[in-house]
């Protein structure tokens, strides 16, 4: 019992550097169970190295040496597995036995097996899909009176003379049992405290980021502006509990809530030199108040002492930042920091998304000017010449052509959106399909069926009307004997369902033709998923369908 005392303080010493090692990027591999090589060799390594560390602290004792060597052989096979905790004891053992002794050679094959044990307990709980038990302090302490019972016995087994090895087992025993077995569940709690101390924080940032994000949803598609602003510096402030929040554009304050409003207020130019570099070099910038120091830029008597300042990205260049404060009597939390740096990669994505969606809304109307200036001089050269044909022997019909061709082109050059209700494109394409239909007379028949609860929703412009130019230009224009065009768009669950299908059915229509590929582009230049597929009943028909969500388009 009398080492009980000088194993105790040797323990506390290998604690000690293992604490302090338990802050090092090093420790982090220990506490995921990875099975990756280079893993299992640091907890090779690092283990191997504790349990030479354990032999050098300890206490001669009757030409033996009591020490805690154990505490590295059994966690490195907790942490590594049968293998690497049998590699672990046997570096260790081979170390022990190399400087000698009536017990180097029971030593040596105790050291192996209580490394083999451990890895044995890490591979049952493994096979249970119990992982978490491994880390469970109370086990190591129980695993470690097991294992340095087993050492014992192997003393009295293989350590000649016997009554020699008696003696020694008596004298150190209990005090080994005790001193390995509290050492092991010590730096057992270490790891686990550092792995779920992680996973707590990790979990935390990312509860509240998705809260954020999800609070954040469409604020900015508006634009990135004063008002949008000031609604997600509350919504973060609200989240994190920090003293206050800031968000800049490039130049300007656009919103402020929080400690310090009375004089950080909206609209001022930006004086902080941390906002500025944040901007200026695309980077975060922390002032603690404590080894960075932080002072208000704008007010000497400013409550706040510590700024966390996050740029947000827009497409090609830093839009602006936004900015976490805390009070001089409080310090910063690290939870804060990186929810700090989470949000601003929460809103710059949704800067990006915005910008992307305006820029595919810029080139859907561009798509959609370029399409009616390739189509209108075809289809009016078209149009005159069949007004001048039908002139000169039906007057009347020549007249309701005419207020068909301007009804056409009056919806063309007045379309102001890039979308337009149904019930305004199946007007268009009624005076498209009168205009063709005095083109093609009795070799042209056609029906239109719109479901009146789907007349308000949008649809990009022109969109079906290409569809229903397809079917006229495959289908009828090649028949000889014509056939009949039939549009409907009917409600289907979800999901708005268009259909324009032609009964001429002479060849199967291209699915990557021009016409097809424009329809689909301009639904995705919206944002919008929609399907667009053809069947070809030979003698029977050709039919277009095209679905999309209801009321995704505005």
């Amino acid at each position: 019992m009398l080492l009980v005392l000088p194993l105790f303080q040797q323990m506390s010493v290998y604690l000690l550097i293992a604490y302090v090692f338990s802050k090092t990027p090093l420790f982090r591999p220990l506490a995921s169970l990875s099975s990756w090589p280079i893993h299992k060799l640091m907890v090779y390594t690092i283990f191997s190295g504790f349990c030479i560390m354990g032999t050098y602290f300890g206490q001669q004792t009757m030409d033996a040496i009591a020490n805690t060597r154990a505490i590295g052989a059994i966690l490195g096979g907790l942490l590594g597995g049968p293998v690497v905790g049998t590699a672990v004891g046997f570096t260790g053992g081979m170390h022990r036995y190399s400087m000698g002794g009536f017990t180097d050679v029971a030593c040596a094959i105790s050291t192996t097996w209580e490394g083999f044990l451990g890895g044995l307990l890490h591979a049952f709980w493994q096979r249970c899909g119990q992982t978490e038990r491994i880390f469970n302090p109370w086990q190591a302490f129980i695993l470690g009176l097991f294992a340095e019972a087993c050492q014992m016995a192997i003393i009295l087994i293989v350590a000649q003379p016997f009554e020699q090895a008696k003696e020694l087992v008596l004298a150190i025993a209990l005090p080994m049992m005790l001193a390995n077995a509290t050492g092991a569940a010590l730096f057992l709690s270490f790891i686990r405290d550092a792995k779920f101390r992680a996973e707590e924080v990790a979990t935390k940032v990312s509860d509240r980021a998705l809260r954020i994000a999800r609070r954040c949803v469409g604020v900015l598609e508006q634009g990135f502006n004063a008002q949008s602003a000031q609604l997600i510096a509350e919504i973060v402030k609200d989240e994190t509990g920090v003293a206050a929040v800031a968000i800049t554009d490039r130049d300007r304050i656009l919103a402020f809530t929080g400690t310090g409003a009375d004089h950080h207020q909206v609209g001022r130019p930006i004086s902080s030199a941390i906002t500025l570099d944040a901007i200026r070099y695309n980077r975060v910038v922390f002032a603690d108040g404590l080894t960075t120091p932080y002072q208000c830029s704008i007010s000497s008597d400013c409550e706040l002492g510590s700024s966390l300042v996050v740029p947000l990205k827009g497409e090609k260049e830093v839009v602006g930042t936004i900015k976490l404060y805390e009070p001089k009597r409080k310090l910063f939390r690290n939870l804060n920091r990186s929810l700090g740096v989470g949000i601003a990669g929460v809103l710059s994505n949704q800067l990006l998304h915005d910008q992307l969606q305006a820029n595919r809304a810029l080139l859907a109307e561009a798509e959609l000017r370029a399409l009616e200036a390739k189509v209108n001089p075809h289809f009016l050269f078209n149009s005159l010449n069949t007004v001048a044909a039908v002139l000169r022997r039906d007057a009347k019909k020549a007249r309701e052509l005419i207020v068909h061709l301007a009804g056409f082109l009056r919806g063309n050059l007045g379309r102001h959106s890039v979308t337009v209700s149904l019930a305004e494109e199946f007007a268009h394409i009624d005076h498209y399909l009168a205009i063709e239909k005095v083109r093609f007379g009795e070799r042209l028949a056609y029906s239109e069926s719109l479901d009146k609860a789907l007349e308000s929703e949008r649809v990009p412009a022109l969109a079906i009307q290409t569809l229903v130019e397809n079917a006229i230009k495959h289908g009828i224009s090649r028949a000889e004997a014509g056939g009949k065009v039939r549009l409907s768009a009917e409600l289907d669950g979800e999901l708005v369902r268009i259909v324009v299908e032609d009964s001429a059915a002479r060849l199967p229509v291209k699915t990557d033709g021009l016409g097809l590929k424009l329809v689909r582009e301009r639904f995705a230049a919206l944002g919008v998923s929609c399907t667009l597929r053809l069947h070809h009943e030979p003698g029977h028909c050709t039919r277009a369908e095209l679905t999309w969500p209801r009321g995704t388009l505005s």
